[in-house]
């Protein structure tokens, strides 16, 4: 039979993530420390408002856009939060999640050969998403001195007349890593000086600790007329499954996304908007004590892996923790399965996200009892493999 499968697809392997949640499944008492998903239920207003939706028969489609009045409150809030103002008109598009506001953005300004450079360690679809759009990835990897930030001293060298964009995800996934403003600002000249386009994925920018502000990319100066600003519902909200993004650009360019998005998906599921407006219009309260929660659950746990000889930096953002696994002297993959299997505790093997090095990625949102529990299967497997 012939091959009809497009050669950039078959050159993509599966996520990484995957292998081990299907051993997990068939296993019981299992405590998970791997999918990335708020352990909360959508705050009661908000579940309401979809379920309000339903009730009142908007079971329709909305403009390719996303309706208007969420439009104005995703300008709103992103002046609010970070002073970067569009049109809600013409410069913000209501997505199927960040993800696929993500895929609108690569598949809108790519051609193919571009090169887009983006850092490792790195939310496992960025670069499947660069090859699709059939562009070529150049990654760069981060180090634990710099605490997983991306540096333009780094950036610089991978610089050509290919270059197209820079992928940006702070605060990081599978880090926790975050950005100063110092090293955004260095980065921020190097796409001025090599007029690079910055698709910047801050769906975890409400999800930061320890005093760390947010710097939104596009608020930098003279960043906002180059820079795709992708953001989203689902962790700060812990509204995942609602699956309702958006992206905010200059117009000429949001009307590329725009583009591809109506013959693509049409417009975004009508239910999700509603709650996702009432998300941003009341659901302050609920993210600040997500957040104390989370915050709670951080320390714990990096404190934890600390004693047991994990070395494990401090994450500001986002909920991962990413232990050095070092001291066992298995490889991540090794550590992952073995984990599992003798303790039932299930993390994610650093090399699902383009690692150098044996690190394993552990998820903080589950909760202070189960990271406990977790902590103490940690240290028996210490004991033996430590």
């Amino acid at each position: 039979m012939r091959d009809f499968i497009a050669r950039r697809v078959l050159d993509v392997p599966p996520s990484g993530i995957r292998r081990f949640f299907d051993i997990a499944a068939t296993m019981d008492d299992v405590i998970s420390l791997g999918i990335g998903e708020p352990d909360f239920v959508t705050p009661e207003p908000i579940l309401e408002a979809g379920i309000q939706s339903l009730r009142d028969g908007e079971t329709g489609y909305t403009s390719n856009a996303g309706v208007l009045e969420l439009r104005q409150a995703v300008s709103t809030h992103l002046e609010r939060m970070y002073g970067v103002s569009y049109d809600p008109e013409t410069e913000v598009l209501i997505t199927v999640g960040v993800s696929e506001a993500l895929h609108l953005a690569l598949s809108a300004v790519v051609n193919p050969g571009d090169e887009v450079i983006l850092h490792t360690p790195t939310f496992v679809s960025y670069q499947p998403e660069v090859i699709f759009a059939g562009g070529i990835p150049v990654a760069i990897q981060t180090k634990t001195e710099d605490a997983f930030q991306l540096m333009a001293d780094d950036v610089l060298p991978k610089i050509n007349t290919k270059t197209k964009a820079l992928l940006l995800g702070y605060p990081n996934n599978p880090t926790g890593a975050v950005m100063t403003r110092k090293n955004m600002l260095a980065l921020s000249e190097l796409a001025e000086q090599h007029d690079l386009l910055v698709l910047s994925d801050e769906i975890y920018d409400q999800l930061v600790y320890g005093g760390h502000k947010h710097v939104c990319f596009a608020s930098l100066p003279g960043m906002r007329e180059r820079t795709i600003t992708l953001g989203g519902f689902s962790k700060s909200y812990a509204m995942t499954g609602w699956r309702i993004g958006y992206a905010a650009a200059p117009a000429p360019i949001l009307a590329a996304l725009a583009k591809i998005h109506q013959y693509t998906i049409m417009s975004a599921p009508t239910p999700s908007q509603a709650a996702a407006l009432q998300a941003l219009q009341t659901g302050e309260e609920h993210v600040q004590s997500m957040v104390a929660e989370y915050d709670r659950r951080r320390q714990l746990l990096v404190s934890g892996l600390n004693e047991l000889g994990l070395s494990t930096f401090e994450p500001l953002g986002a909920f991962y923790a990413f232990p050095s696994i070092d001291a066992t002297g298995m490889d991540d993959e090794t550590f992952a399965e073995r984990l599992l299997i003798e303790e039932s505790v299930a993390v994610v093997p650093g090399n699902a996200f383009c690692t150098e090095g044996n690190f394993v990625r552990c998820c903080y949102a589950a909760s202070y009892e189960k990271l406990e529990q977790a902590l103490e299967r940690l240290q028996n497997f210490m004991q033996r493999h430590g």
